[in-house]
């Protein structure tokens, strides 16, 4: 097929996509189940974790005097005014594990935009457009320097909407709008929300890596959010600009950050750069580091594609290393948390074998969204790397990554869905999730070998061995007894 007849044929494609109803099962281009309101709230790759454009008129104070992607006011599309942001989180108790207290910087936050000027665009898959692109950026903070701010420092708060639009704001721990360390090396970590979801669903963790001399940045994922997907009729185009653009945004902002001013210009790392990546975060992020992407018409036509349409996609979206011809070299790592892809295949098997770049996976056994077995489990037994790891939450599903369920979700099952795991307290969840992330960030991205021996060696968590008051060591980092129910394998 010519270049030009493909392009007509792909254009038809997503004018077609774009207009499908439910019933055509676009929705589930996830192979799974679809949520609704009345469901019990599990969700399809379709359904995923949910922030939006969370900052609010907020302008980036560029500490080098620069307003670079920043120069212009972020809007909310939670313009409402909540007298106390939420605090979901409790004091860390002293068993907490090792690597989750923070670290020993204080923390900043701002909100800016990057903006890929010449970007696909996914409404037809001819003609290019500005793709743009909101951050909150985390970065380590000199207690003098928050001594000598010339206002009183606040702390900040992250607005956003539930799926079905309920606002909601949360109160975090960083500093809004504080200037940057004057100098410094900070590596740089990228976090990616899956479909739907927003850049500060992971703020707890933004935070944590923060404190720890980290450079890490939440993105909206515009067209994914749950700002962006407002009706029903919203999500067939969301998803294939799910599928075409999350790998791509990720390359793109690493080489955003490397040569475009930015309020951590003259601390960020971009040499030494990782990805954390939520469901669909983590799909993207697999082909990002060389999991190139394989789809088949078939699966375009289990899920309700016409046949003329499903034969042409595989074209428009099978590529590798988000859009590149080969692997960037400062990626130094890649977090995948309850990644998509696995159960539909759409990762390339020879591909997902070449991967070098050390990788985590982490899940729950219980994930009916991007599936356990033949989902998550297969992705990382697929996977080549020389470090390669899978910590396991026993009897948890889909939601390992978001921050705990705000009081806007708990109206229906169908919103608390998004956030809430029946067996795990989400806060523990996260507190496990910063100390893993920190391990594995510093033995791999800053190359700590003492961190290295927080990655567990034994695969059970368990230390009581049934029977008379025998038990075996506790995984480095955690406190005795106080780490059931986790499994770690490495290859």
């Amino acid at each position: 097929m010519s270049i030009k007849w493909l392009r007509i044929a792909v254009l038809t494609t997503a004018t077609l996509v774009t207009s499908i109803a439910i019933s055509d099962g676009i929705e589930g281009a996830a192979s799974e189940e679809i949520e609704s309101p009345a469901s019990d709230g599990t969700k399809s790759p379709a359904n995923e974790e949910i922030e939006s454009a969370a900052s609010h008129g907020t302008k980036s104070p560029a500490s080098d005097g620069t307003k670079g992607a920043a120069s212009e006011e972020i809007e909310s599309p939670a313009s409402h005014e909540i007298e106390n942001p939420e605090q979901l989180y409790t004091n860390q108790p002293p068993v907490t594990p090792e690597l989750a207290f923070s670290g020993t910087y204080a923390v900043g936050v701002t909100t800016i935009t990057a903006t890929d000027p010449k970007r696909l665009s996914t409404t037809n898959f001819i003609l290019n457009t500005e793709r743009k692109l909101v951050l909150e950026v985390w970065y380590p903070v000199g207690l003098s320097n928050l001594s000598k701010s010339e206002q009183e420092p606040t702390l900040a708060s992250y607005k956003n909407v539930t799926r079905l639009q309920n606002p909601f704001e949360l109160q975090g721990e960083a500093y809004r709008d504080v200037p940057a360390l004057a100098e410094g090396s900070f590596p740089l970590i990228f976090l990616s929300h899956g479909f739907t979801g927003y850049r500060t669903q992971m703020f707890y963790l933004g935070e944590h890596l923060a404190s720890h001399g980290y450079v890490v940045v939440g993105i909206d994922h515009t067209g994914s959010t749950n700002a962006d997907i407002q009706e029903t009729e919203d999500r067939p185009a969301g998803f294939i600009d799910t599928l075409y653009n999350r790998a791509r945004d990720q390359q793109f902002l690493l080489d955003h950050f490397t040569d475009q001013a930015s309020p951590v210009k003259a601390i960020v790392d971009t040499d030494r750069a990782a990805i954390i990546g939520h469901s669909m975060g983590g799909f993207g992020a697999i082909n990002t580091v060389g999991g190139c992407y394989a789809f088949e018409s078939e699966f375009f036509k289990q899920v309700g594609v016409p046949a003329a349409i499903a034969m042409v996609l595989p074209f428009a979206l099978n590529s590798c290393y988000g859009g590149r011809e080969q692997l960037d070299p400062r990626w130094k790592a890649v977090q995948l948390l309850a990644p998509w892809g696995g159960e539909a295949s759409v990762h390339d098997i020879n591909a997902m074998a070449k991967i070098g770049v050390p990788t985590l996976y982490l899940a729950g056994d219980q994930d009916n969204t991007s599936g356990f077995e033949n989902g998550i489990k297969r992705l990382y037994e697929r996977t080549g790397s020389e470090h390669n790891y899978l910590l396991v939450f026993e009897n948890a599903r889909h939601n390992i990554g978001p921050h705990p369920a705000p009081a806007a979700s708990f109206a229906t099952d169908f919103e608390l869905g998004h956030y809430f795991d029946p067996v795990w307290d989400t806060e523990t969840i996260n507190r496990v999730i910063e100390h893993m992330s920190l391990a594995f960030l510093d033995c791999h991205v800053k190359e700590d070998q003492d961190r290295c021996a927080y990655l567990p060696t034994r695969e059970s968590s368990q230390q009581y061995k049934g029977a008379d008051h025998q038990f075996q060591e506790a995984w480095k980092g955690f406190k005795h007894l106080w780490a059931s129910g986790l499994q770690f394998y490495q290859k």
